[in-house]
């Protein structure tokens, strides 16, 4: 039956690679179960009740897409939009975070639209392959310098903007650790190597007092504080529309960022194009509009999946254990919470060197096909966006191949496309 609905022999794979793949990103991304109810609760929702649209949102949205569309992603909902939810729309606006929610479901539905209609596969496929190779690279720079960060090796600085952290921080000394195993199992060509290393991390910061056993392990879910709680009519007012769009656009191309560059490092592009692409994208749009039911923001593809596919994930079978873990978590929040971010930091960083990869890929000779790769490569990590560094990397290739008389080498998709993000540009200057 397994080999039936995920086609390991196809795929070169086997049951235990894909299960151990499954966990290993599982672990990678389990921070998002005490992170996202901890942002959002200040915006004032119900922690329990976030806890359990958290899991629920991601765990459907991830089964769908392992059993649909057979590709080794999990989703949750995004960081970076769940700020823009909490500090932007609740906070800095003063929109009710019920009427938020509704903004949410709005954009989950034209997600849900887009999918149907082919138009996002379009997108997917339609996105030059000197920008995939750009994005995933850019997404591999982007992973390690989160990973760095978590780890305090990299730390701010009022001159430089970053520094090397202190090399006498006993968290350092642990991340460092566990880097150095990670790699050395990675070139013995230990397939369990990653997760080998974060409990390895995570059990030698507790004589260092850096990691304590939980003071239980079970709780139990909270659902009505904020299942069903979305305003729909307070939504769907015009005065809203900008927020709707801003929703829209970032989780359509963060995620179209995403899996670009996980389905690159995976070798799941056929001539460019990602198979079932509309399969895919029907997971972040069920999850979106299932995470604004029962109470949390925009679900998007992870980029920690990345962990998964350096661990040997090669179909979607490993989502069931990513599911399962999701709703397991749903009642184990304090053993989720023991984890450090010191332990899941080495990870990313081995992640982030992997995809680095991509770049042998672009033509490097070609100036119009170089900058714009490039030009996604450094914006992504710096501007801490992927909506971000693919939108420059677009606008610089409709430019170049404008300017040096290639105009034939410009589909109408990237013409829409490059008017979308001058577009996108231009509304948040104006914001």
């Amino acid at each position: 039956m397994l080999e039936r609905i995920f086609h390991l022999k196809e795929n070169k794979s086997t049951v235990r690679v894909e299960l151990l793949a499954g966990l290993t990103t599982f672990t990678t991304m389990a921070y998002v179960v005490v992170v996202n109810p901890r942002i959002l609760s200040e915006a004032g929702m119900p922690v329990e009740g976030v806890l359990f649209a958290t899991c629920i949102s991601a765990a459907l949205a991830t089964l769908i897409m392992g059993m649909w569309a057979n590709y080794p992603i999990a989703l949750a909902p995004g960081m970076s939009l769940n700020a823009y939810f909490t500090y932007s729309i609740v906070i800095g606006r003063g929109v009710p975070w019920q009427t938020a929610l509704g903004v949410v479901f709005i954009s989950g539905m034209l997600f849900l639209l887009l999918t149907l209609t082919n138009v996002r596969e379009m997108i997917v496929n339609g996105i030059p392959d000197c920008l995939k190779h750009g994005t995933a690279a850019g997404i591999g720079l982007f992973i390690a310098f989160i990973g760095f960060r978590n780890a305090k090796i990299i730390v701010a600085h009022p001159a430089t903007f970053v520094a090397f952290g202190n090399p006498a921080d006993k968290q350092v000394i642990l991340a460092a650790f566990g880097l150095l195993i990670i790699a050395s199992l990675m070139a013995r060509r230990v397939g369990s190597a990653i997760i080998l290393g974060i409990a390895a991390t995570t059990l030698a910061g507790i004589p260092f007092g850096l990691t304590h056993w939980p003071s239980h392990l079970f709780s139990l879910p909270h659902p009505g504080g904020t299942f069903l709680k979305l305003d729909l009519r307070a939504a769907a007012k015009f005065g809203l529309g900008d927020l709707i769009f801003i929703f829209f656009f970032v989780d359509l191309f963060d995620n179209v960022g995403t899996l670009i560059g996980v389905c690159e490092q995976g070798g799941f592009l056929r001539e460019g194009k990602l198979p079932r692409a509309s399969r895919a994208l029907l997971a972040d749009a069920l999850g979106t509009v299932m995470g604004s039911l029962t109470g949390t923001s925009t679900v998007t593809s992870y980029i920690e999946s990345a962990a998964g596919v350096a661990a040997g994930a090669r179909t979607g079978m490993g989502n069931l254990v990513i599911a399962g873990c999701f709703l397991g978590a749903m009642f184990c929040a304090p053993v989720i919470a023991a984890i450090p971010t010191f332990a899941t930091a080495p990870a990313l960083i081995i992640v982030g060197a992997l995809m680095c990869g991509a770049v042998a890929r672009i033509h490097w000779d070609d100036f119009t096909d170089a900058f714009p790769a490039f030009l996604t490569l450094v914006a992504t990590p710096l501007t801490f966006s992927i909506a971000t560094g693919l939108s420059l990397g677009m606008i610089s290739f409709t430019f170049l191949k404008l300017t040096t008389g290639r105009r034939r080498e410009i589909s109408p998709l990237i013409w829409i496309l490059t008017a979308l993000f001058i577009v996108r540009y231009v509304m948040l200057g104006l914001s």
